[in-house]
């Protein structure tokens, strides 16, 4: 069987930190992604979803670092299936992502860098360390390829 997710989208809150009792670093977020499509009828339409998302271990803490509301990300993970009573007493449940890998993805320029349309991706493994940096090419909706 195989479980992977990708997603690129902004983060919709500030990430949320907290410890286990083992010491492991574990936070949490949500993500937001939008389709657009065109409709049968020939109108424009807009899928928005709203997902979850987990990280663990050193990438828990740089995720608190460095990300906030807003921030443009690129996750890799694999999805989980969260279940709960609530209050009331009934049964609820809702997916989520495991992260396991991450890019953050950064169109801020710093002073001392000329302005480009480029942003910068760094991407980090499971363990937080840094992996690669490099820029993310500039694509137009228009030539991006689906698949």
């Amino acid at each position: 069987m195989f479980n992977r997710v990708v997603l690129l989208g902004n983060l919709t809150r500030d990430i949320e930190l907290r410890y286990l009792p083992s010491g492991s670093a574990v936070a949490t977020t949500g993500i937001v992604t939008n389709r657009r499509f065109k409709k049968q009828d020939g109108s424009q339409g807009e899928e928005v979803m709203f997902i979850d998302i987990t990280f663990f271990g050193r990438s828990a803490e740089i995720a608190n670092q460095y990300l906030s509301r807003g921030k443009k990300l690129l996750v890799e993970g694999r999805l989980k299936l969260d279940s709960w009573t609530d209050n009331q007493g009934a049964k609820r449940s809702k997916h989520s992502v495991h992260v396991e890998t991450m890019q953050m993805i950064d169109s801020k320029q710093s002073e001392e860098q000329p302005q480009r349309n480029a942003p910068k991706v760094e991407t980090y493994d499971t363990q937080g360390n840094k992996t690669a940096e490099y820029d993310f090419p500039d694509i137009n909706d228009d030539e991006a390829i689906l698949f």
